[in-house]
């Protein structure tokens, strides 16, 4: 996630670290020679009937894309948003269950240890599994152990089971986030609209704009595919990429929380973004 604060002034023409302009900058270049390209041929040979070509159908096209755009981008947004609050959610219940245990398994130290530790190998797992690194563990097994041997009473259990029930319906959460993706179908037409509508605009505009014509299709270049690109990123938001989730920078909040609730010391640090990235 990129982490730094709302531009101003000039540096909105000129910030790259967290702009989607990398990631688009191909597709903008090639749009913006082809542009060229037709005003040049416009402009010094132009071909007969050129003058009868009309924006018109690009202005009708472009308003469409749009309104699908937007469509998918609200669309991704919220998976992005639901994926932020699940992590949110596991944050505050891995606390809750480190102030429970700290309470009601008082007197078995080795046991509240073992259970912190677990819940924060929970959070290192799970945040491995979505990044198709490791499978998800549980403090489950430690629990059921002080339940038989008499040390947990069964409504202490369940109040702490309410917890672990609690973080598995998280997991359960982040996994269908991340096995079902926005229908394929939809994406690829947006895809190919954004491409038709930036690649035939020029020869639209040519005839009435001149040399203007690359100007104005780079900008609708950027401002179509940059919409694409953003929310093919918050479509998956538990991925590497610049706008996806600070998955590690939570999971060491849960660790901290963790040791912090067990009077272990030295604390680890909180992950600060790296060049404006946090991860």
């Amino acid at each position: 996630m990129i982490i730094r604060s709302r531009p101003h002034g000039w540096q909105l023409l000129y910030i790259l670290r967290g702009s989607i302009v990398p990631a688009i900058a191909p597709k903008v270049l090639a749009i913006l020679t082809l542009s060229i390209a037709v005003a040049a041929v416009v402009e010094l040979a132009p071909p007969v009937g050129i003058e009868r070509v009309s924006v018109t159908p690009f202005t009708l096209l472009g308003l469409v894309l749009s309104i699908f755009l937007s469509f998918r981008n609200s669309a991704c947004y919220d998976r992005w948003w639901e994926g932020r609050k699940l992590w949110g959610q596991l944050v505050f219940e891995s606390r809750s269950l480190a102030r429970q245990v700290q309470v009601l398994l008082a007197d078995d130290a080795p046991r509240r240890q073992r259970i912190s530790y677990l819940t924060t190998a929970f959070a290192y797992a799970l945040a491995a599994r979505l990044r198709a690194r490791d499978v998800a563990l549980a403090a489950v097994p430690e629990l059921a152990q002080a339940r038989r041997e008499g040390t947990l009473d069964s409504i202490l259990y369940v109040q702490l089971e309410e917890r672990l029930h609690a973080m598995s319906s998280i997991q359960a959460g982040c996994e269908r986030i991340l096995t079902t993706p926005l229908p394929f179908a939809y994406t690829l037409l947006l895809h190919r609209c954004a491409w038709m509508f930036c690649v035939l605009l020029p020869f639209g505009l040519a005839s009435s704009l001149g040399w203007a014509t690359p100007v104005l299709s780079a900008v609708l270049a950027y401002a179509f595919f940059g919409l694409d690109q953003l929310g093919e990123e918050m479509e998956d938001p538990f991925g590497l990429e610049p706008n996806d989730l600070p998955l590690d920078a939570l999971v060491r909040t849960i660790e901290i929380d963790q040791l912090d609730a067990l009077g272990e010391r030295p604390l680890p640090e909180p992950l600060l973004p790296q060049g404006y990235l946090l991860q």
